[in-house]
């Protein structure tokens, strides 16, 4: 959001590692141009894939704000109110640009995303290999030293979770 930028992944199968993964590949390509950034605000729309209860994606991230030194604070929406999350407003302008084409393959949707603009720019479009297993999950005992490492609001437990990294790493 602070730089208007829009980069949109695409890949085979969501789910938790793939959500994560897509972060990882965004932050090998611009955190170079957010140099000074210590903290990262996510705004999610509590999915099957991203939740606050959701094992495998809060591992995952609790390993991300440890790998890059960011904090990391999950921001989710309630339920049906994805619709002020600023970055849905960009799925209608890309069904837009899809009009009436024919999406029969990864590589016309690739394609067909790179040609839309959003706030004047195209949108840097990536596709991410992987075979991504349907769900991971985590037993509760498995969660416990990750669990312990999120700190959720005491007012909105399941809507803001801050993950502090252990040490801070030079990138």
């Amino acid at each position: 959001m602070a730089t208007g930028a829009l980069t949109m992944i695409f890949g085979l199968k969501e789910t938790s590692d793939f959500w994560v993964d897509g972060l990882l590949l965004w932050w090998q390509q611009q955190g170079r141009l957010l140099e000074g950034i210590r903290r990262l605000v996510i705004y999610l729309d509590n999915g099957p894939h991203n939740s606050g209860s959701r094992t495998q994606f809060l591992k995952r991230l609790v390993e991300f704000a440890d790998a890059t030194g960011m904090e990391i604070r999950l921001v989710y929406y309630p339920p049906y109110h994805s619709k002020y999350n600023p970055v849905e407003h960009c799925w209608g302008v890309l069904e837009k640009k899809w009009g009436a084409a024919l999406l029969n393959c990864l590589k016309v949707i690739l394609q067909e995303a790179l040609r839309m603009t959003w706030r004047g720019k195209h949108p840097t479009v990536k596709r991410l290999e992987g075979d991504y297993s349907d769900g991971v999950r985590l037993s509760k005992k498995e969660m416990e030293p990750w669990e312990a490492r999120l700190e959720r609001s005491t007012a909105l437990p399941k809507y803001d979770i801050t993950i502090k990294p252990i040490q801070a790493k030079n990138r």
